[in-house]
């Protein structure tokens, strides 16, 4: 789709942002490491990015059946080439994004999120705009009640809006 947006002429990369939660936040990360080429922003919220580990995390052993298990050969066979904290490459270059997620999240556990960032602040060393906010409250949804579900929907919007405004239009 972000191919098609961008060689129909309605945008360009700088200019198109994607965002996703729960595994639409392993989709988003995903693109994060396989194709930032394509994007000028990212949101990434509540995101399930550590398939080597996730089914020892809250509710992600229910979810092998889905996306296979990591501690057989699904690692290495499929299980390596989308997840996305894994596929960090320090010699890429990566659109500023920005990652949510709850303290209180009883799905996807914010490790996930947590150890993303961390990673990469390591490894881009300051290059990559990486932005982070985790709710104390609140659930998978990233929010407890309408006021901070408000914050953080505008939250995203702001940050997208502010990066991909930043930048030429077409």
């Amino acid at each position: 789709v972000a191919e098609d947006l961008i060689a129909s002429g309605l945008c360009q990369p700088s200019t198109l942002g994607i965002r996703g939660g729960s595994n639409g936040g392993l989709l988003v990360g995903n693109m994060l490491t396989m194709r930032p080429d394509l994007f000028g922003a990212i949101h990434c919220a509540v995101p399930l990015l550590d398939m080597k580990r996730y089914h020892t995390l809250l509710a992600g052993a229910s979810w092998m059946a889905e996306y296979g298990d990591p501690s057989t050969d699904d690692w290495k066979e499929f299980l390596n080439r989308y997840s996305p904290y894994h596929n960090i490459d320090p010699k890429a270059s990566y659109p500023p994004i920005l990652i949510t997620t709850s303290t209180r999240d009883d799905r996807v556990h914010p490790g996930h999120a947590r150890k993303m960032v961390q990673k990469m602040n390591d490894l881009g060393e300051g290059k990559w705009p990486v932005y982070y906010y985790e709710n104390i409250e609140g659930g998978h949804g990233g929010a407890a009640d309408p006021k901070q579900s408000a914050f953080m929907t505008s939250l995203a919007w702001d940050f997208l809006w502010n990066t991909l405004s930043k930048k030429e239009s077409v």
